[in-house]
């Protein structure tokens, strides 16, 4: 069989079962396993030798405990104050719950490193009072949707750690390179929702003014986070500790701050168990 034949196949295949509503990384997994089984006749046994070839990687740790981190803000609501202070801080710049969305997603995904659990999170948390507050749908689930992808560069990012294995190069190093690009994709973000909202002021409404008592409360109420951040990325940088290392000490660290903040209750440690365990499998299924 040509390679072109092999190619239609593997590709064909791939589309129908996602226009069977087939999971992608199921889709990608059942059209990688028959490619090799059936077309290029390995035996099924080579599917267990890779998949543990593949994740027996220490380093891949990290996954489930820094979106375990993330989550766990999520589902106990902490990152709804991480929310207001962003507001309360860019409250007048033009769209600025749209733009403290951008911001919160950037902060969210330097402690969280998933995409898919800020575009969860912040789906649920940010959507419905933006909506009530009258801001234009498109804009509103635009700004959560492109935030999310912030999380992807911002460090400690999936991405990064997953391409540090698989290619054998320094995680903390390509951390320290994703850094800068994040933070100028998270500032033209910002000022792309800046000038939409200049053009047409009716895709937002005009933020309310803040007192100065108002700011330093959404200033302290950010602190925590920005702790989390410093502690977490700090420790990896000054090559103290190592990826899985400072993720397993902020997961430490988020608990605590949920139990602080007396917020921390059985339902909202299981769901982040939850979506740890999710969303770590369904990437360690892809990268298989």
């Amino acid at each position: 069989m040509s390679l072109e034949i092999m190619a239609l196949i593997l590709i064909g295949g791939f589309v129908l079962l996602l226009a069977l509503g087939v999971e992608v990384f199921i889709a990608i997994v059942l059209i990688a396993a028959g490619g090799l089984v059936f077309l290029v006749g390995q035996p099924v046994t080579q599917l267990a030798y890779t998949a543990f070839d593949v994740t027996n990687s220490f380093t891949l740790t990290s996954l489930p405990l820094f979106v375990f981190m993330g989550a766990l803000f999520g589902t106990t609501g902490i990152i709804e104050d991480l929310i207001y202070g962003v507001n309360k801080l860019s409250h007048r710049l033009p769209g600025g719950v749209a733009g403290s969305v951008i911001v919160t997603n950037a902060v969210f995904g330097a402690m969280s490193g998933s995409q898919l659990a800020a575009a969860a999170i912040f789906g649920k948390t940010c959507f419905p009072p933006m909506e009530k507050l009258g801001y234009d749908p498109k804009l509103a689930l635009g700004s959560i949707a492109v935030g999310g992808t912030i999380a992807g560069i911002i460090p400690p990012s999936f991405v990064f750690i997953i391409y540090g294995v698989w290619q054998e190069v320094s995680v903390a190093r390509l951390f320290a390179a994703g850094l800068i690009p994040g933070i100028i994709l998270t500032l033209l973000f910002l000022l792309l929702i800046v000038v939409r909202v200049r053009l047409n002021p009716s895709l937002a409404p005009r933020p309310p003014e803040s007192t100065r008592r108002e700011k330093l409360n959404a200033l302290m109420k950010m602190m925590p986070f920005m702790a989390v951040i410093l502690i977490v990325l700090g420790t990896i940088f000054a090559g103290v500790m190592t990826p899985t290392e400072s993720a397993g000490l902020g997961a430490f660290i988020s608990v605590v701050l949920a139990f602080l903040y007396r917020k921390m209750s059985f339902t909202a440690f299981k769901g982040a168990m939850r979506s740890a365990v999710t969303i770590t499998v369904m990437v360690l299924f892809i990268m298989f």
